[in-house]
């Protein structure tokens, strides 16, 4: 019989990988073996001893470290991503080597030179969660860190994280200079995150703040509750519906704080997770608040669900998808934007996720455009976003749309990229005694600082003044 030794202690955890293994391995596996065995004999073993870390385990492209504390670990990370960077910043971004890292702390079990635990766990998540050359920590490691280093890092805000029951509160720090993002202003912090369960059982993930009149905003592409606060592009948004109305949104299944492992992405189910949230929420009749392909799920729940809502807010709606538009030319986009989020979402080189910046929000500034190239990265994963995608391509709402019996106001940004202004047109024609407002600009997100987001408020308050349902009691 072969004796063992058990035991626990508390460590810092770093978990690492090389991002895009199995692409660069594709390319040229020998070059990548023999770059990869010169930066552990150069650089990363060396780091690894000179800040008293010892490796538990080694995998084809990413290795597991226990550390003494956490300082040690995160320093460690830091002096390895450095020399990466300069070793390989020169290097063509599909070539390049590049390390993703995960440090957390807590109570681990060690049991025949391997390691196991909860803390374990979130290390190796924190890791997944990484952009490419940076680390992701975890709340409590940042908190025992972040007044003993003078590096600063960016709040991701609460994650949830994949076979963890708790959500984790992630930190991430690059050694390239970083669009920096304000944290959460004082109505943010306000904010109340709640969950609920679907009828199918899925988990969502939804908030509230502000008082006055109720507001509940139908999901649209990509949703984040905590991390879009601290989003140049969604932030002011949200913070002009709070200073006056009672706000309700929530992360569709699939993406955010949600569940993401769901058996059923569909139209039906997220007007059963609309109805799962206004319940939840004791939301008894509210103004409905629609952008993109949220308008259309607003339009349904509006004709299926006429008892609770009062009037309809559509900005950069539509009431048919891509693929119902009759149209060759967006049969074509809609494939090659398929292929584009199923090879490069997960992709350490951003242009994939780039065209969709560029086609949201032509016009914004490179702090908005990195902030919502990232909110992406961390809201999803490719899967869910191609499933959502094409979820979204399939609407056909335009029947329903003529019988929306409440008053509705839409408004569309004249030159648009992303929906044409002809399909706000349209759907405004579809709704008895809709009004259109047309906006200045080519986004299809308000952004604060441009015409069109004035002209949004400007419009919007005085429609929800006169329709909008009294604050609930």
């Amino acid at each position: 019989m072969t004796n063992y030794s058990v035991s626990r202690r508390l460590v810092a955890i770093l978990a690492g990988d090389m991002a895009g293994y199995s692409r660069l391995m594709e390319a040229d596996e020998e070059d990548v073996l023999a770059r990869q065995k010169q930066y552990r004999r150069e650089l990363i073993d060396p780091a690894i001893d000179r800040s008293g870390g010892n490796i538990v385990k080694l995998t084809g492209d990413g290795m597991l470290v226990e550390f003494p504390n956490a300082l040690d670990a995160v320093r460690c990370a830091m002096d390895i991503q450095r020399a990466m960077l300069e070793r390989e910043g020169s290097t063509p971004e599909d070539h390049r080597i590049q390390y993703r890292i995960g440090v957390n702390l807590g109570d681990v079990l060690f049991e025949e030179g391997d390691i196991f635990g909860d803390a374990v766990n979130v290390a190796a998540r924190l890791e997944g969660l990484a952009k490419p050359g940076s680390i992701c920590v975890s709340d409590i490691v940042h908190q025992l860190i972040a007044d003993r280093l003078e590096e600063r890092f960016q709040d991701l805000g609460t994650q949830r994280i994949k076979n963890i029951s708790r959500q984790v509160r992630v930190w991430q720090w690059s050694p390239r200079r970083q669009a920096t993002f304000e944290p959460a202003p004082e109505v943010a912090r306000s904010q109340q995150i709640k969950f609920c369960l679907a009828g199918d059982g899925t988990q969502i993930a939804y908030s509230s703040v502000g008082q006055g009149p109720p507001i509940l905003k139908a999901p649209n592409y990509l949703n984040h509750l905590d991390y879009e606060w601290r989003s140049p592009v969604w932030g002011p948004i949200w913070r002009e519906f709070a200073k006056h109305y009672h706000f309700v949104r929530f992360d569709q299944r699939g993406n955010g704080l949600s569940d993401w492992d769901v058996e059923d992405i569909s139209d039906d189910a997220m007007i059963d997770d609309m109805a799962a949230v206004a319940d939840a929420a004791a939301l008894h009749r509210f103004a409905l608040f629609g952008i993109s392909q949220g308008c259309a799920f607003s339009v349904r729940y509006a004709v299926e669900h006429p008892d609770r809502v009062a009037c309809l807010i559509l900005l950069g709606g539509y009431a048919r998808g891509r693929l119902k538009r009759g149209s060759r030319e967006q049969q074509r986009m809609f494939e090659a934007t398929c292929t584009m989020i199923r090879q490069g979402w997960g992709s350490p080189n951003p242009a994939f996720r780039n065209f969709f910046t560029d086609s949201y929000m032509p016009d914004a500034t490179p702090e908005q455009t990195a902030c919502f190239d990232e909110l992406q990265r961390i809201t999803t994963n490719s899967a869910n976003a191609e499933r959502i995608w094409r979820m979204i391509a399939q609407l056909e709402v335009s029947d329903l749309a003529r019988q929306v019996q409440v008053p509705a106001i839409v408004l569309h940004c004249r030159d648009d990229r992303m929906i044409p202004i002809a399909e706000g047109r349209r759907l405004a024609a579809l709704i008895p005694n809709a009004t259109f407002v047309e906006l200045d600009g080519a986004n299809h997100a308000l952004i604060e600082g441009t015409p069109a987001f004035e002209q949004f408020f400007a419009a919007a308050r005085p429609f929800l003044d006169e329709h909008s349902a009294p604050p609930t009691t």
